[in-house]
């Protein structure tokens, strides 16, 4: 079975988010062998694109075991987002994504980010003029609007539609929440009941028997899994079994495919900063650190993981931590 964004054909309907800091090459590749069926990189500036291309490639590179793999941009100038889809397309990406959604401050300040979705006409004239520009699929990611009293995701979703985009997601909360409070998924159920394209719901999202319910539920075309991945990262082959065959194995990392994961992690990031500790051992901390959340002893492990300064001994002791836990 097959589920459909644009031209894609998924073998599961539950994505990857594209998460700032956190969805480069090693992880969007980690994710791929693990059951998730398309991938999306962080948000690089158009802006910076434009003035400092090389600098951007480092974020934008991608590998070809990642594909179906999109690049997400943003940015206020309508130019520099039109190039920066062309160069996406060159550089062979399956689809463009436009990050309309950010609620940073020092995004929406210049009308980038949420802000871009509190005037729609002049929306529309950009998503017009993208989806025009390139031959690959152009997709968005937005919220549900600004703040309580300013709900338009029907809207903006109804002028991407009319625009050419070919499919879009929907965080469940406004910008003014950020990221605190609780995804309305009956907002993102409305979207997709007046939707002509395609709609993924995000938010909140941090089990298999969750994900599988809101795909169930509010009759999306995809679940958008962003930091319920970090803490469960087998969470997209547990969801895909359990739709499909109404169960899965556990992922706990006292579980040899979780141990497996740890250590393929490992080898994919050693690969991405060959020669380059500082950011190798950033990485190890940083993901360790979510895999370990919620379990005993976690807090004494980030303790542990920061007095070190050898990505190879990060990962021995968390490999450790993982295993005495479960007593393997």
């Amino acid at each position: 079975m097959t589920y459909k964004l644009g031209p894609l054909d998924l073998k599961s309907p539950f994505v990857l988010a594209p998460m700032a800091g956190l969805t480069d090459t090693s992880f969007r590749r980690l994710m791929r062998r693990h059951g998730c069926p398309m991938v999306t990189s962080e948000l690089v500036s158009s802006t910076g694109m434009e003035y400092s291309f090389q600098k951007s490639l480092r974020i934008l590179a991608f590998h070809e075991e990642e594909k179906p793999v999109g690049l997400q941009i943003f940015g206020d100038n309508p130019e520099h987002m039109l190039e920066a889809l062309r160069k996406i397309e060159a550089l062979g990406a399956d689809f463009a994504d436009l990050n309309l959604g950010c609620p940073v401050q020092k995004v929406v300040r210049r009308g980038a980010g949420a802000a871009a979705c509190r005037d729609v006409p002049k929306l529309y004239a950009l998503l017009k003029q993208a989806a025009r520009a390139v031959k690959i699929p152009v997709s968005m990611k937005i919220r549900t609007g600004w703040d309580n009293d300013h709900k338009n995701a029907v809207e903006v979703v109804r002028a991407g539609a009319d625009a050419g985009i070919s499919w879009v997601a929907v965080h469940g909360r406004t910008r003014a929440q950020g990221y605190a409070g609780t995804a309305d998924w009956d907002a993102i159920g409305e979207v997709k009941a007046k939707s002509t394209i395609p709609v993924i719901g995000n938010g909140d999202v941090t089990t298999p028997e969750l994900a599988v319910e809101r795909f169930k539920t509010y009759g999306v075309d995809a679940v958008m899994i962003g930091r319920g991945a970090l803490r469960r990262p087998l969470i997209f082959e547990e969801s895909a079994a359990l739709l499909h065959d109404g169960s899965y194995a556990a992922g706990a990392p006292g579980n040899n495919s979780f141990i497996g994961l740890i250590r393929e992690h490992r080898a994919l990031i050693a690969e991405q900063h060959e020669g380059h500790l500082v950011p190798a051992m950033v990485h190890a901390r940083k993901f360790m650190s979510y895999y370990a959340t919620g379990m005993r002893g976690c807090h004494e492990l980030r303790k542990k993981l920061f007095e070190y300064d050898d990505p190879e001994l990060i990962w021995n002791e968390a490999e450790r931590f993982f295993m005495q836990i479960y007593n393997k």
